[in-house]
């Protein structure tokens, strides 16, 4: 399916999203054009939206609705290597568009939150991944989650290009954000029902303009 059909799509079962159209036309195009330069997507949010985020990365790092079968000389490379598990590896592995979602490492975060502030468990994340040209996604319903806030000043400082998926109002987070996605709701569960359809579509309509 071509990624205006699926805009559309989404557009047609959630009216409510219509005033986001070209935001989310915008937020795809910078997606892919990281991708196709070899640059990754980070993803970080609090309580549902820590959910989201790693919600988000499964859906990158694996096939979603498409078909990702490994690029062949690799396949060949595996079946080479490995006559044993090789041929299996080659069949069953799909292209993985890189993303990492920066709420799961859980030593890490205990380490910073300990040693340096809560408040930056996922800026010195992204001291550490962001690199200029990768994206970082940031997502909390109020616009407000300092830690989130905090990871987005350092991508900018670091030359990321910054997503926000918040409510209506955007809170301080829009400040920080090259393409707000801010769902009009304010109640945190309409929010977080909104964020689910918005990142689903984006990485159907990102699957299918990189993998056809």
């Amino acid at each position: 399916m071509e990624t205006n059909q699926i805009l559309m799509e989404l557009l047609n079962r959630y009216n409510v999203l219509l005033p986001l159209k070209e935001h989310i036309s915008k937020a795809v195009t910078e997606i892919i054009k990281t991708f196709r330069s070899g640059g990754k997507v980070l993803v970080c949010g609090n309580g549902g939206s820590c959910s989201d985020a790693d919600h988000i990365v499964g859906e990158l790092m694996k096939s979603f609705e498409g078909n990702r079968p490994l690029e062949k000389s690799l396949q060949e490379k595996l079946t080479e290597l490995s006559p044993e598990r090789g041929k299996m590896l080659a069949e069953k592995l799909q292209q993985g568009l890189p993303a990492i979602s920066l709420t799961v490492h859980q030593s890490l975060i205990t380490a910073i939150a300990n040693d340096i502030s809560g408040e930056v468990i996922y800026a010195q994340q992204v001291v550490g991944w962001g690199n200029e040209g990768d994206i970082l996604i940031g997502l909390s319903t109020s616009g407000n989650s300092q830690n989130v806030i905090d990871a987005l000043v350092v991508a900018k400082a670091k030359g990321l290009k910054t997503i926000g998926m918040t409510g209506e109002t955007g809170g301080k987070m829009k400040d920080w954000c090259d393409i707000l996605l801010n769902v009009h709701e304010r109640r945190t569960a309409y929010v977080q029902e909104l964020h689910l359809p918005v990142y689903h579509a984006i990485c159907r309509m990102v699957e299918s303009e990189i993998f056809g």
